[in-house]
């Protein structure tokens, strides 16, 4: 078995209860390109084939590999995918099924056959009474970073001046926030904003009726209107058109699902909308955005600030422009990134592993897998 992107060496102390007479593991801690990627050169491509051939089984993390028929076809000896996460656009799942390779999920909800887990059990809440997930807490992380100046005040009274106030932070208590995306996790992040600091919700997708915003603040655990405390006949979530919600949002937070129809969704003419005094955050898909126009929006101090924590390429090149600590200077945009940290969360990373390992010992005995995708 191959474990695939296991960055932080947690994964294989998950499955060193099974005898090496019945599985050999092999961990890699450092990445591979997308197969699949534009930039993506075909030597780079025969590398990950090089790699991954070998195996009866990989374990992946998330869609960080994606795996295309093209790929596919080209591991004879792959019987079995596991993979972490609920997301999985970017897997062949009818090529796998006429190849014979199965392919199982890990959601998260825990081991089934009763057996301790390797951490502590936590109690499960409800989003409705306070739980949300990882991604919904670090985009909320990187909002008020923003707003407060965190890293930028962090930074200077660590360097080299021993500085005090930076800038003037920015008050969230009744701002607009524009949330693209409202699904669980976009329906979240405006549930946090609406209750903490009263803020009016603007949301938009491509199907987004007022109706469905409505029903997704009913689901939030909130009442239909008067979410807004300045205008208490205003719906709770507003549905509006794409122009108005990057026209008049104070904060832009993005949680839409990628695919062909949505990348690059937030390019120039959305960033050209947007208030100068601005905020965008994206803990969604890096190409949501248009990369080019956003480094070029930042680096002429287009919008205030933005944070992001996914990447069009991932992990990000060393090299990458967005690695400069010059950004929040001479006329540039603030700029906080962080390494795709949204679910990189200790509770659910031991929770995907436990369920992959549940699976791989279903496999080696023979019985149905659990979550089976194909």
């Amino acid at each position: 078995m191959a474990i695939l992107d296991d960055y932080l060496d947690i994964a294989r102390s998950h499955f060193s209860h099974i005898p090496k007479s019945e599985l050999s593991v092999t961990a890699f801690n450092d990445s591979l390109p997308s197969f699949n990627h534009p930039r993506t050169t075909a030597s780079d491509r025969q590398a990950i084939v090089d790699r991954l051939k070998p195996y009866t089984i990989i374990s992946s993390m998330r869609e960080r590999t994606p795996f295309p028929g093209e790929l596919l076809r080209q591991l004879p000896n792959l019987k079995l995918l596991l993979a972490t996460g609920t997301q999985f656009e970017t897997f062949d799942l009818a090529t796998a099924s006429n190849l014979g390779i199965s392919i199982a999920a890990a959601p998260g909800r825990g081991r089934t056959d009763g057996k301790l887990t390797s951490r502590p059990a936590r109690p499960k809440l409800d989003i409705k009474k306070g739980g949300s997930h990882p991604t919904t807490q670090h985009a909320w992380a990187l909002i008020l970073a923003l707003a407060r100046n965190v890293a930028a005040d962090d930074a200077a009274m660590k360097g080299p001046t021993k500085s005090w106030q930076s800038q003037l932070a920015i008050g969230l208590t009744g701002a607009t926030l524009g949330v693209v995306g409202l699904g669980r996790l976009g329906a979240a992040v405006a549930r946090i904003g609406s209750l903490a600091w009263g803020m009016r919700v603007v949301c938009w997708s491509e199907n987004l009726t007022q109706e469905k915003a409505n029903r997704k603040a009913e689901e939030m655990g909130l009442s239909v209107y008067g979410g807004y405390a300045l205008d208490p006949d205003a719906p709770t979530f507003t549905a509006v058109s794409k122009d108005e919600l990057f026209a008049t949002a104070d904060v832009v937070s993005l949680h839409y699902v990628l695919s062909d129809r949505s990348r690059g969704i937030v390019g120039k003419a959305e960033l050209a909308r947007m208030k100068e005094s601005a905020l965008l955050v994206n803990t969604s898909r890096g190409p949501l955005i248009d990369d080019t126009a956003l480094y070029d929006a930042l680096q002429t101090g287009r919008i205030r600030g933005a944070g992001l924590d996914t990447f069009d390429i991932e992990p990000l090149p060393a090299d990458s422009p967005w690695r400069s600590t010059e950004w929040g200077t001479k006329g540039r945009s603030n700029l906080i990134i962080t390494p795709h940290m949204g679910y990189v969360e200790d509770g659910i990373m031991h929770t995907w592993y436990e369920e992959t390992a549940e699976n791989l010992e279903r496999w080696l005995r023979g019985e149905p897998l659990l979550h089976r995708l194909n």
